[in-house]
């Protein structure tokens, strides 16, 4: 039983303690997070493209190898 409430205890500590840093948290307007979720798409989208280009490179140069 003193586990039980031990972990009780812990876990409203934690929670506690949680809380408290959270409020110090700057969140983000709604334009900024539209507007970073933007650029992670973009950037996202240009290094698949790059690396999809690079494979299908690699790919072509080892079928001219091994045939």
């Amino acid at each position: 039983m003193d586990k039980i409430k031990a972990a009780f205890l812990t876990s409203k500590l934690f929670l506690k303690e949680a809380r408290t840093e959270l409020s110090k948290v700057t969140w983000p307007t709604t334009k900024q997070a539209m507007t970073s979720t933007s650029v992670v798409l973009v950037v996202v989208l240009v290094v698949s493209l790059i690396l999809g280009i690079f494979d299908f490179g690699l790919v072509k140069i080892m079928k001219l190898i091994l045939g």
